[in-house]
């Protein structure tokens, strides 16, 4: 049978966007539909505005800490304003950059919303187009739970496009959302609260990291309310909003945020007309080459509810194209070692196994730590100070993870990945010459174990 298309990718997120690029680039007839906005999440409503946020959140600690540096400055003002229309004006580029690297790449590129007709078609505004393969990268959606008064709460979507910095936030969720989102609130001026329903935020991080956060957004200010939750919530006369919780506790805030996880956007997908079937979370069950239940659908990213990041999905999309068009060169993705950072301030940096996870696994486990105020804050009065962590095998001496909180903890733990990945002993870290002065240096110079 002859189709129009050798490949049709649903979604131009990162994902969809690799795959599509790296098959018509082996040759492949392909076409991208996307009915929202190219890049998608990571770009527009993630990562990068997400990033940028995180940026202008910390100017306030600089300009604090640049007096212990002799520098005299004026009163600092921000405007919210200002921050959005730069930062939509950036994203507007990058939807720009993503349109011509899939045109440059001799991809169809359809603007629409595209719906399964059956296993190897789709419909598009009106028209029907038929494919050999149809690769599914719609991606997440944030999901708020229901409950009186949920439609007065916002998620990350519509935080990015506020008119106005709230003067009084709540954000609800413990995990790596609603930390950075705290963090970029309270950083900007807002009067900010964590709300979370269990003990601690940040579940499956290792132990260590997730009480130095809790310690260090207590020092700077923000309200940790753990054990909470919100039962209902009223808007006022005065349009701010009143919050009830669950023990019967009342709070106001001008804005009620919720990251409380994620949902695959399968919205109007027409699903129904394939025989492609869903895992008990609601995610798109794949095989481990990403086929569905239905040989001639694929599909990657966030949608099959695996590790919902940006470079996985890449990494997933590049996997796909070369096992459909260059199968010689196709490499299975490695889902053991990937380095992960969270942009709370301070930021969160980590690699491999926790403690709790190695000791799990039945690794004797020997653990390095150090705690220490960095070199930049010894001229102020900030007390912050950086956690750095190794889990190592007691058996093999291989390090099974690292772990990071404390400045540029992205850029330090990037590094430290390629050393796991590679198979790194504790005895190569020892062995390995620190960088001087530097804080990333601590990785290499941390001898004696605090705990077996």
């Amino acid at each position: 049978m002859t189709y129009d298309f050798d490949l049709f990718v649903i979604g131009a997120g990162s994902g969809g966007v690799r795959a599509a690029r790296f098959a018509a680039g082996y040759g492949a007839r392909v076409a991208v539909a996307e009915s929202r906005y190219l890049g998608g999440t990571c770009v527009n409503v993630g990562c990068v505005p997400k990033k940028l946020l995180v940026y202008g959140a910390h100017f306030a600690e600089d300009f604090e800490q640049a007096q212990g540096f002799g520098w005299s400055l004026g009163e600092a003002g921000f405007d919210w304003p200002t921050l959005i229309a730069n930062k939509n004006r950036e994203i507007e580029r990058l939807n720009g950059v993503y349109r011509n690297l899939l045109v440059n790449s001799g991809v169809t590129l359809l603007e629409g919303h595209a719906r399964l007709l059956d296993e190897h078609s789709v419909e598009l505004d009106g028209q029907r187009y038929s494919a050999k393969h149809i690769l599914i990268a719609t991606g997440g959606w944030p999901f708020i739970p229901d409950f009186p008064g949920s439609e007065h709460a916002i998620t990350s979507n519509e935080a990015f496009f506020l008119k106005q910095l709230p003067k009084r936030v709540l954000v609800v969720g413990g995990g790596y959302i609603a930390v950075e989102f705290a963090s970029i609130f309270h950083g900007l001026g807002a009067e900010t609260s964590l709300l979370y329903r269990r003990e601690l935020f940040l579940r499956g991080f290792d132990g260590a990291v997730r009480q130095h956060l809790r310690e260090e957004l207590t020092k700077r200010g923000v309200d940790l309310q753990f054990n909470s939750d919100i039962e209902r919530i009223d808007k006022q006369a005065d349009g701010s909003l009143q919050a009830t919780l669950q023990d019967g506790r009342v709070m106001h805030a001008d804005c009620i945020f919720y990251a409380t996880g994620r949902r695959p956007m399968l919205d109007n997908l027409g699903l129904e007309n394939t025989s492609v079937e869903l895992d008990d979370d609601g995610s798109i069950r794949v095989d481990e080459h990403y086929r569905t239940t239905s040989p001639s659908i694929l599909a990657i990213g966030d949608v099959i509810g695996r590790v919902q990041l940006t470079p996985v999905a890449l990494a997933e999309g590049m996997a796909v194209a070369r096992q459909l068009f260059k199968p010689e060169e196709y490499r299975a993705v490695d889902y053991q070692t990937i380095p992960t950072a969270v942009f709370s301030l301070p930021n969160i940096g980590t690699v491999g196994l926790s403690e709790e996870q190695a000791k799990s696994a039945g690794h004797s486990v020997e653990v390095y730590e150090s705690r220490f105020r960095p070199m930049k804050l010894t001229l102020t009065e900030c007390q912050e100070r950086t956690l750095m962590k190794l889990v190592v095998d007691a058996d093999s001496d291989r390090v099974l993870g690292c772990h990071l909180v404390g400045p540029d903890a992205g850029e330090i733990i990037q590094g430290l990945a390629v050393a796991l990945k590679a198979g790194a002993t504790k005895q190569t870290f020892d062995d390995t010459i620190g960088v001087h002065p530097t804080a990333a240096e601590e990785f290499v110079t941390m001898r004696t174990p605090v705990a077996s």
